[in-house]
């Protein structure tokens, strides 16, 4: 199941199952590209029609499209009927995230030269953003947590949400609740990659929007990066990712629990990997990770993701393991080391890290406030977690005086010149020739 191996920090020596999780992709079949390109051309020409008819082959409900739509009524009736404990949390929460993400504000700024020349930028938050939430195998709350509320600390002016029906035609009722509790009221009971077709193109009920943000299927995410370029994405996700640096006085029923948490999502390709330079620790851990397994309550739900991408890895020392760290680039990485601060130094590549033994990887998926939707598949080498900037954009903003333009307009011209833009430096030229 989850395997030990041994990497003594060379290419000679890194294992075949090591090499597997570097070369990890989401890459999709050529059946699903093809599938989710005919659901995007069908949505765009047909509009609710087509999403009725997905809705009920996809998911097995029937609805009309005035059903598509969520009333009011209901997110306010599922708010109300929801466990006061998990409504505590849920605002605690949320009020964590907030609080988090307000520090990322960019405020727009211009600076005034001597001579009058103004440059800036103009920072403008995006007008209508679309979350995708996944809920056929569970409601993932906590992800309609982190892309709403950055989205409205940045002042997105509409925020609206797609996320699959159940039997009944509604959604879980915890997401609709949690929608309510954050003040959103458009909600809309579609998923896959034909919610994300009516997000980027809309139809005749649901008004297009400017970015998709948000995780789901294989589907939903072909669906996102096929419609790039019409709309914005923040990024493509793929399946969850934890690499664990341990020493030697690392407690594995904590590393066990740790690996687990990731690789219990279910997709059968998230990797949990352990890296360590004591083999007891490593030995003990392997053990420990099947004890656990089997007293899970869907233990056959993380099996084939441990058995594809789990692994125990004994390096020579904790400087070959942070190196490990950076090649694989994961999306989580804990750090029970007795000097975690110093060893994050070293790490460059990594969408989050947790640092000590306190700091398990679910509470940045859950209550902390950073953002839990972060890069996977290595993107952490070049991507960012989810943030402000995901929901705003700049604007550069330039007022050149006649004065500069004169004393640099033939330089200008000589640029424009050497790329044969003859067009570009009489534009300048005009200018300088009839001051006005």
């Amino acid at each position: 199941m989850i395997d030990l191996l041994t990497y003594q920090g060379d290419s000679a020596s890194l294992p075949a199952k090591l090499t597997a999780i570097l070369s990890r992709q989401s890459g999709v079949s050529a059946e699903v590209e093809a599938t989710v390109r005919d659901i995007l051309r069908q949505v765009a020409e047909r509009g609710d029609e087509a999403l009725v008819e997905y809705t009920a082959q996809f998911d097995g409900v029937s609805l009309s499209p005035s059903g598509l739509r969520v009333p009011a009524k209901v997110l306010a009736n599922a708010r109300e009927a929801m466990d006061a404990s998990l409504v505590e949390a849920l605002e605690e929460a949320a009020a964590n995230i907030r609080r988090f993400h307000e520090r990322q504000r960019r405020d727009s700024h211009y600076v005034e030269e001597a001579d009058g020349v103004v440059l800036g930028k103009k920072i403008t938050a995006l007008r209508r953003v679309g979350i995708c939430v996944p809920g056929a195998q569970a409601p993932l709350i906590s992800t309609l947590l982190m892309a709403a509320v950055p989205a409205q600390v940045a002042g997105v002016s509409v925020i609206c949400v797609v996320t699959p029906p159940q039997q009944n035609g509604l959604p879980h009722p915890d997401l609709l609740g949690t929608a309510h509790l954050l003040g959103l009221d458009e909600l809309y009971a579609i998923g896959g990659a034909q919610a994300v077709a009516a997000l980027a193109y809309g139809t005749a009920t649901i008004e297009a929007v400017d970015k998709i943000v948000g995780p789901g299927s294989q589907f939903t995410v072909e669906a996102k990066r096929q419609v790039y370029g019409r709309v914005g994405i923040e990024m493509i996700p793929g399946p969850s990712e934890i690499v664990v640096l341990a020493d030697a006085a690392a407690n594995p029923v904590y590393i066990a629990a740790d690996l687990l948490s990731q690789a219990e999502h279910g997709t059968g390709f998230e990797a949990a990997v352990c890296i360590t330079p004591c083999e007891k620790l490593a030995v003990a851990l392997c053990s420990e990770v099947e004890k656990q397994l089997v007293q899970l309550p869907r233990p056959e739900r993380a099996r084939p993701a441990l058995e594809r991408f789990g692994a125990v890895v004994v390096v020579p020392d904790l400087g070959v393991g942070v190196e490990l760290i950076n090649r694989i680039a994961p999306e989580h990485v804990e750090l029970l080391v007795a000097e975690p601060w110093e060893t994050l130094e070293g790490i460059r590549n990594a969408g989050a890290v947790f640092l000590g033994v306190a700091s398990t990887e679910p509470v940045g998926d859950y209550f902390a406030g950073t953002n839990h939707v972060l890069p996977t598949n290595g993107a952490a080498r070049f991507a960012s977690s989810l943030g402000l900037d995901d929901f705003v954009k700049s604007t550069s903003v330039i007022r050149y005086t006649p004065e500069r333009l004169n004393k640099v307009g033939d330089k200008i011209m000589r640029i424009a010149r050497a790329e044969g833009l003859e067009a570009h430096a009489r534009a300048v030229q005009v200018r300088l020739d009839n001051p006005g």
